[in-house]
């Protein structure tokens, strides 16, 4: 697949797989992200980083209006209408938990010390364990349909609306 930045090119009518999941990736990611700030920045006392607050609240709300046209270019249906709290609550762990699992990686490579080597694998081993879970949790409840792409793609539709909406 050639790179095109219009997707209202007719030239490239769809996206390939492995870059519809990155995309569904990084609007999920922001649309948790966007829900969190916009709830804590009015606990935000601070002139100067209560103006972070809103230009990185633009910034995702940019982005994600800009994802969200690829969406038309993906396998999916109508937006499902669902409650999202426990969803949006056990993807926030999941990410962190995910997260966690990349950390952790990193930072054994970056480790000379076999002590804290042995710490860090055993926190990685529990953060792999954490997301396995978590990840568990969220398939029995139908809220991270990782084997049914076209609502894992109208979930991230009714998130990043949700956090645009606010």
């Amino acid at each position: 697949m050639t790179y095109n930045s219009n997707p209202n090119d007719e030239r490239q009518k769809t996206l390939a797989w492995h870059e519809t999941l990155e995309l569904h990736e990084l609007v999920v990611y922001q649309s948790i992200g966007l829900i969190k700030l916009k709830d804590a920045i009015g606990k935000v006392q601070d002139r100067e980083l209560k103006q972070l607050y809103q230009q990185t609240i633009r910034d995702l709300e940019a982005n994600l209006n800009e994802l969200l046209l690829f969406y038309k270019m993906t396998p999916r249906g109508e937006v499902d209408e669902r409650r999202l709290d426990p969803a949006f609550y056990s993807g926030d762990l999941l990410a962190f938990a995910k997260t966690a699992v990349r950390n952790y990686a990193i930072a054994i490579t970056e480790t000379a010390t076999p002590q804290l080597r042995n710490v860090f694998s055993k926190h990685l081993q529990k953060a792999i364990q954490c997301h396995a879970n978590v990840y568990n949790y969220m398939l029995k409840n139908g809220y991270y349909p990782s084997y049914d792409l076209e609502k894992l793609l109208r979930n991230d539709v009714t998130l990043a609306n949700k956090a645009l909406s606010m």
